[in-house]
């Protein structure tokens, strides 16, 4: 006989929270599949305003206008971080770290690098700028104290090479965001999905592939990402005016810095009430909207503007030992060092 339980929704995840002598939570995830929690620290975590506030934080930063359907939270990716580093057995506190790895995230996610003066454009490090600080400011502490974890130990990334490592190296973190996107974007199926994650393995701190022709595989994709969605042209244009719009707001008041700490809905929600009495406001508002088209033309702009730009190296299994892409593809080399550099955009808008 099963634990009476009551229903939880998950910004679209159906879980299960039984009664006190056993907890019990699932969610079915686009990725992952159907994942199992019983661990009452990551249960707590979960259900904390922290995680909870991340639902209304849009993974990409204000993609809607642009590639319409494709939106999805940061609360969405949270659990899929803590869901791959649950499925290849990485230790209980790698799966905290993974799943709160991203509480810092301001409203519009990267979108606050292109409004703070801290913030970094070539970098978007502002989220990992401000994370301790920030973690150690909400309810997070008390629940891993609650079960004896150490914060501090969690907060080192050096202690969990699964979940976070400097590119082009995999890490738990850079897995799910790109498969996230290659599945809600429509460039990966399920059958190549089931490919990637059947040929991935975890094994001493190490993400590699079971052979040169999954990591390949893996590692085109994510290139087209790159080019197509993290640093291409309508990122680059989102990032500017998103930036352009709420620096503004800033500046004229309309918002403070506090609330961009909040969630997406409720900035736009205290700006809005200001578009029709601002001329300025207004356009910027069209602008980030996309509907005020914008193109890049070196030799003919209004801004401009750098997008950090993401590319993978990953490791595979080769004559009983470790080898990197670029070991075996000379090519592969070359895109290396021209995708790890910042892109830089010259956008010229309609009059």
């Amino acid at each position: 006989m099963g634990y009476p339980a009551k229903v939880l929704y998950l910004n679209g995840y159906r879980g299960f929270e039984s009664l006190p002598l056993r907890q019990l939570m699932e969610y079915q995830d686009r990725i992952y599949g159907k994942i199992e929690i019983s661990e009452p620290v990551i249960i707590d975590i979960v259900n904390s305003p922290a995680l909870q506030r991340l639902k209304e934080i849009d993974q990409a930063g204000y993609v809607e206008p642009r590639f319409p359907g494709t939106s999805h939270s940061r609360f969405e990716h949270s659990l899929g971080v803590f869901a791959l580093l649950q499925r290849y057995n990485a230790p209980l506190t790698e799966q905290v770290s993974g799943l709160i790895h991203d509480i810092s995230h301001s409203a519009f996610s990267h979108c606050i690098d292109y409004v703070l003066e801290e913030g970094c454009e070539k970098e978007q490090s502002h989220q990992d700028n401000v994370f301790e600080e920030f973690i150690r400011k909400t309810e997070i502490p008390d629940i891993l104290k609650k079960y004896d974890f150490d914060l501090d130990y969690i907060l080192d990334d050096k202690n969990f090479p699964l979940k976070e490592t400097e590119l082009p190296d995999l890490c738990a973190d850079r897995i799910d965001y790109s498969l996230r996107t290659a599945v809600i974007y429509k460039e990966l199926d399920e059958q190549g999905l089931r490919y990637i994650l059947d040929n991935l393995i975890a094994e001493n701190g190490n993400w590699f592939f079971k052979d040169f022709a999954s990591a390949k595989k893996y590692a085109d994709i994510f290139l087209k990402l790159n080019r197509k969605y993290y640093a291409g042209l309508p990122s680059a244009v989102m990032f500017r005016t998103v930036g352009d719009y709420l620096r503004y707001a800033l500046q004229k008041k309309y918002i403070s810095k506090n609330d961009l700490y909040t969630t997406d809905k409720i900035v736009l929600k205290k700006i809005e009430k200001y578009i029709n009495k601002d001329e300025i406001l207004e356009l910027l508002h069209k602008r980030m909207n996309n509907e005020i088209k914008a193109v890049n033309d070196p030799d003919n702009y209004d801004t401009c503007v750098y997008c950090k730009s993401r590319v993978v190296n990953p490791l595979y299994k080769h004559n009983g030992g470790l080898r990197r892409l670029s070991d075996a593809d000379e090519n592969w080399n070359k895109i290396l060092q021209q995708e790890l550099k910042p892109k830089q955009y010259f956008i010229k808008f309609d009059s």
